[in-house]
Formats: C-alpha cells, sequence, structure tokens
C-alpha cells in the first residue's frame, strides 16, 4: 500500500510537469504566432499572394517571414506544421485530471455538503460536461451568430460564466476551477484539432491538386484562432488557482471566474493592440488591476453582502486568545478537523505522509501554520479536502476569529 502511494504520488509529479512542458510549447508558438500575425505590414514588393512580411532578429540572426492568404500559388517542398503542441498539452492535462481528480474523488472532485453523489457519478458529469462543452461551443460557432465574431463571443462568455457557476453546484471549489479550465481547454484543442488543421489540410490538398483554396476555410480557422488567443490567459489562471484558496474556496468564487474572463480580454487587448502597431492602451491594465482589486474583495466574502456577524463575537473563548498562547479551543478543533491528514503518520486511508510537510499535532505547529489556518480553513473553504471532516461555518468562523484577534493583539 505504501509503495503504491508513492509510485501513484510520481505518476502524479511526471503527469504535472509534462502537462507544464506541453502547455509552455503550446502558449509559446501561440503568442508568438499571434504577434507575428499582428505585425505583418504590407509593402508594394511582396510577391503575389502575400499578404504581409514581417522583419525579425534572433540567436544572432535576421528572420524574413511573409504571410499569404489563402496560399502560395504553389505547394512548399518542406512545411512545418503546428499542431502537437496543443494536442499534447490537451493529453497531459487530462491525464492529470484521472490522476488526481478522478484518482482521488472522494478528497479533491466531491463535497457532500454541495452535491451527494458517488465518485463515478461524479466522473461521468465531469466527462460528459466537457464533452457537451465543445458540442455547445461548435454549434454556436457554426450558427448564424458566428458571423458576427464580437457577438459571439459575447454569447459565448455568458456561456463560460453559466459554467463557473454551474461547476461550483457540482463539485469542490478546486474542482470546480480546475474543470473550468480543462472546459476552455477542450474548446482551445477541439479548435485545433477538429477546424484548424483540417481546413488547413483541405487547403494544402487544393494546392497539391493544382486548384485555388476556398478562402473560406482560412476564415473560420482564424476565428477559431482569435478565440483560443482570448481564451489562453484565463485558462493559466485557473490551473494555477489550485494553489491559491482564495480564488476557488470562497462563497462568490463563479463570479471571481466570470472577472477572470474579463481580465484574460483585457490584459490580450493589450498585447493584441501593442503588436499591430495601434498604440499602448495602458487603460487595459488600469481596468485589469481594478478587476483584479475586487478579486481580492470578493475573496474575503463581505459582510455587506453575506450578511456575517463581526467575527470576533461569533465565539467568547476566542476573546481570550491573547492571553492563552494554547488556545485550546483552536487546539481541539485542529486536532479533530486536520490532524488525521497533518500528523508525523496520517491516519486518513492514501494518505503516507503530511500534505506538504504540514504538521499540526502540537501548539507549537498550530501557532506556527496559523496563517496558513486561517486562509486554507477559516477564509476559504480550501482545507479539508472536499470537507470531508465535516467542519462547520461556525467553526470556520472561530478560526478567523482567532487570527485575526491575535493580529490585532499584535498590533496593541
Amino acid at each position: 500500500m505504501y509503495e503504491y502511494a508513492i509510485a501513484w504520488e510520481w505518476l502524479a509529479f511526471a503527469a504535472r510537469w509534462f502537462h507544464v512542458i506541453t502547455a509552455i510549447a503550446w502558449i509559446g508558438s501561440s503568442f508568438y504566432f499571434i504577434a507575428l500575425d499582428l505585425g505583418l505590414v504590407k509593402r508594394p514588393h511582396l510577391p503575389p499572394g502575400a499578404y504581409g512580411e514581417e522583419w525579425q532578429v534572433h540567436g544572432g540572426g535576421f528572420y524574413h517571414i511573409q504571410k499569404y492568404l489563402v496560399a502560395p500559388a504553389q505547394m512548399p517542398e518542406h512545411l512545418t506544421w503546428f499542431k502537437y503542441e496543443s494536442y499534447f498539452t490537451w493529453i497531459s492535462g487530462f491525464l492529470m485530471l484521472c490522476i488526481v481528480y478522478y484518482g482521488g474523488a472522494d478528497l479533491f472532485l466531491i463535497d457532500r455538503h454541495v452535491l451527494d453523489i458517488s465518485p463515478p457519478v461524479a466522473i461521468q458529469i465531469s466527462l460528459a460536461s466537457l464533452a457537451l462543452g465543445w458540442v455547445v461551443y461548435d454549434l454556436l460557432c457554426k450558427s448564424p451568430l458566428g458571423r458576427n465574431t464580437w457577438g459571439l463571443m459575447a454569447v459565448l462568455y455568458v456561456v463560460l460564466v453559466f459554467m463557473a457557476w454551474g461547476y461550483t453546484q457540482l463539485f469542490t471549489g478546486r474542482a470546480a476551477f480546475l474543470h473550468l479550465g480543462a472546459f476552455t481547454a477542450t474548446i482551445m484543442s477541439a479548435n485545433v484539432f477538429m477546424i484548424i488543421i483540417p481546413n488547413q489540410k483541405i487547403v494544402v490538398a487544393d494546392l497539391i491538386a493544382g486548384r485555388v483554396p476556398d478562402p473560406k476555410y482560412g476564415q473560420v480557422a482564424k476565428q477559431r484562432s482569435l478565440h483560443n488567443n482570448y481564451l489562453t490567459l484565463p485558462v493559466i489562471f485557473f490551473m494555477l488557482s489550485n494553489h491559491y484558496p482564495l480564488s476557488f474556496g470562497t462563497q462568490f468564487n463563479w463570479v471571481i471566474a466570470a472577472l477572470v474572463f474579463l481580465m484574460g480580454v483585457t490584459i490580450r487587448h493589450w498585447f493584441n493592440t501593442t503588436h499591430a502597431r495601434k498604440g499602448r492602451p495602458t487603460w487595459t491594465w488600469i481596468v485589469t488591476v481594478i478587476l483584479f482589486i475586487l478579486i481580492m474583495w470578493l475573496s474575503t466574502v463581505p459582510k455587506l453582502l453575506t450578511g456575517e456577524t463581526d467575527a470576533a463575537t461569533v465565539a467568547p473563548a476566542f476573546q481570550q486568545f491573547a492571553g492563552d498562547p494554547h488556545f485550546p479551543a483552536v487546539k481541539q478543533l485542529v486536532s479533530t478537523r486536520c490532524s488525521m491528514c497533518h500528523a508525523a503518520e496520517p491516519v486518513y486511508e492514501g494518505i503516507v505522509r503530511p500534505p506538504n510537510g504540514v504538521m499540526l499535532e502540537n501548539d507549537a505547529e498550530i501557532a506556527a501554520h496559523a496563517r496558513d489556518i486561517y486562509i486554507q480553513a477559516g477564509r476559504s473553504h480550501a482545507m479539508p479536502p472536499g470537507n470531508i471532516t465535516d467542519i462547520t461555518p461556525d467553526e470556520r468562523k472561530l478560526l478567523v476569529a482567532w487570527f485575526e484577534s491575535a493580529v490585532e493583539g499584535k498590533k496593541q
């Protein structure tokens, strides 16, 4: 059992590393080609069919790049395709989803206080949502609405916000954000696999056969590429969010997700405008900062919106915290809700060592990790995973009051 757990842990690490490598390759090439495409310059001396050119310098040499719309007059002798970066990013990401969230469904996927379902049912819902997302998206793109690029993107934004809310009604906050990233990444990778590359192959086949390619294939592929352009940064945010519980583990997590998509638009707009040499719209960074501050505010679950009472008044025992270094109530709470995993010898099935090396077995250890307890189990619901130890809202409030009263007492 111990050896199996160690092997599984290393498998998860390998899958994560593989995913990061392929994601860097995909995102890097995507960013490069978007910048290249937007920076193309039309000049009189360009050969027939050439749309624009760009001179670049890198690695001690100069590059002269030309783009053809719809295609050059003849098929090039050697053609480099950019597709496997996308495919392997999705495959490695799905592998991680299987290892971490399907393999550990009771711990990371299911929160029975959100929806009491079995692991097989939760996994089926997960898989169905990813497949259904692509079907709905593809149908919208192929509908009459698809002729209006910005109108289509507005509708797609509504769909993404709905999915953000929906996932938080099904899974843990951590899994909800991860699935929102997977939902979006599935659309992006499927765009490459199902639309962009097949359309390019049709154009190549026409060239080989001596036919003039239909420009509609390039137009459709470019629209899907535009969607991928604006979805890239939110996907990165959601994939990193599992390390930051204040993003996914709070009451307004789905609203935070909606704002993240908007930040992705504002940031990419700055890069796109700059690469197209149309100025540097600094207002986009101002809007992004405002959105991020709003996200930070929402992550604290403001009393103005929730109607919460002052945490300091929840438990009289906490009023004596400053004078009691051991704080019996907190120690008892942590011992009953946390220490089955955060111990030198964890007793929870499948946990062979304390997560992240954090042990909470005595007063010194609890005090040393006070801030982590406050963030992970007080201000957010990240811990315990899936709330497997049934920590109550009042107990979370007690943890908040404990930490905040201690900080205020130190200031005085």
